[in-house]
């Protein structure tokens, strides 16, 4: 007769005293954050935040933090307490049982902070982290995507700064500098900020040229790209003022309706991506309280997905830029780059571009979460900044050690599963830790070449 049970059925349940743990590739995580130093930038700049508890180091702290980010199995403070309790979990990330913070600990922690620490964040993110990728990658142009991320709290319970958004939901509203699918700079705002408010903007984008100019290269040019929310001839001007180019999405007035129908047929130009073709055509437009007129390009799409659009269904768009053949720092420019910078398909391509610079706010998301602990904005501007900032060290980890077993373009959900959920057992033998896995997760994620991988990361600090 044949078996319908397997003669390695599971008769009972059992504890053991082995440590064991499910977060076994936290371990290469916290490795790599000691090996790059961050604990080196973070611990200085809040080292007047005092701790009670002097058993916990402060670099304790953020590193417990940062983990809680990257383990993403709770969103709650409360997860902490949990994690107090698990000595797997506390070997994983290299530490012993007392060391681990309580959720009291962290909430007492995020609570002494002040606002004025939300600066701090910002240069540790930008003048340290976003420098150091630089240095690395060494790239011969600079472009950036301004926007805003709405931050839906609309059911969670009252919260200081949590407001009406224009997705008509309530929540924060973020603004945030993109290079490189990475969040290099970040406002923390309340949810009715809407994208030009007040001076931000322009503040902002000043320090960040300010910061490339004087920690990677004063001559490398630099590329601003912006949607229709930050068309206000303050930010335009300034970054002209800056030397700046800048590519932003205009609005459909109609003033720009009439000059389009005065174009003839012959200015009309194709470009094809491969996936869908648009016409476009250039002319020279500013608003009528503009002391100054720019560079404007109108497209329109001829088919999608290989099905031609009537007139009244094109999504029709405007894209003005000071990319042209008077702006010096284009005629600066090596004559190859001159050129290709000045072709109108170029503007167009890399303002259809800006979509995909919006995936970091999906991937900040699938990384952390929207809805925030506190009640009070300054500890929630603490750890929207903690995020930010564990997310931009989980996509460099991603580029500096995981890149040959996993894409680089994977979102947190993915590299979860694959390179951190595995089981694993730490052991002491002969006055060290070791980690122990099976061989098929050996194998699988070629995990010696990994382990050597974050012994050799690039440093933050040479």
């Amino acid at each position: 007769m044949e078996k319908h049970e397997s003669s390695r059925r599971i008769s009972k349940v059992e504890s053991t005293t082995d440590t064991l743990t499910g977060r076994g590739g936290l371990s290469l995580f916290v490795r790599y954050l000691s090996e790059i130093g961050i604990y080196k930038v973070l611990c200085p700049a809040f080292v007047k935040v005092k701790k009670r508890d002097r058993t916990c180091s402060l670099a304790n702290v953020f590193k417990q933090v940062i983990c809680f980010f990257m383990d993403g199995s709770s969103r709650h403070m409360s997860y902490f307490d949990e994690l107090k309790k698990d000595g797997g979990y506390a070997a994983a990330i290299g530490n012993e049982e007392g060391e681990m913070v309580s959720s009291h600990g962290m909430k007492r922690f995020f609570k002494r902070l002040v606002w004025v620490h939300g600066r701090v964040f910002r240069k540790i993110l930008r003048d340290e982290l976003w420098v150091w990728r630089l240095r690395q990658e060494q790239p011969e142009q600079i472009v950036l995507t301004v926007d805003t991320m709405v931050m839906d709290n609309d059911e969670a319970l009252k919260r200081e700064g949590v407001q009406p958004t224009y997705k008509k939901q309530k929540g924060f509203q973020p603004l945030q500098l993109i290079w490189n699918g990475k969040i290099v700079d970040a406002v923390f705002r309340g949810g009715k900020k809407h994208s030009n408010h007040g001076n931000t903007v322009v503040n902002m984008l000043r320090e960040v040229v300010k910061v490339i100019r004087t920690k990677y290269r004063a001559d490398v040019p630099i590329i601003i790209r912006m949607d229709s929310g930050f068309l206000d001839e303050k930010i335009l001007v300034a970054l002209d003022e800056l030397k700046v180019l800048w590519i932003c999405s205009g609005k459909m007035y109609e003033k720009v309706k009439e000059e389009v129908k005065k174009q003839p047929e012959k200015n009309w130009q194709d470009y094809d991506n491969g996936r869908q073709r648009w016409s476009w055509v250039e002319f020279a437009y500013g608003c009528d309280s503009w002391e100054w007129v720019y560079r404007t390009i109108y497209t329109r799409p001829v088919y999608e997905e290989e099905q031609q659009l009537l007139a009244f269904a094109r999504p029709d768009n405007v894209v003005l830029t000071n990319i042209d053949e008077d702006n010096p720092v284009v005629q600066a420019m090596p004559e190859a780059a001159r050129k290709r910078w000045l072709q109108g398909e170029t503007i167009v391509a890399m303002h259809h571009q800006r979509g995909a610079d919006e995936l970091p706010h999906r991937g900040l998301k699938d990384f952390g979460f929207e809805q925030l602990p506190f009640q009070r904005f300054v500890p929630n501007t603490a750890f929207y900044y903690c995020m930010v900032i564990s997310f931009f060290l989980f996509e460099t980890f991603k580029e500096d050690v995981l890149g040959e077993v996993i894409s680089v373009k994977a979102y947190a959900t993915t590299v979860r599963r694959l390179a951190v959920d595995f089981a694993a057992k730490i052991i002491r033998s002969g006055h060290q830790y070791i980690l122990k896995v099976t061989e098929a997760v050996m194998e699988r994620l070629r995990l010696q070449d990994l382990w050597e991988r974050c012994a050799h990361a690039p440093p933050l600090r040479t």
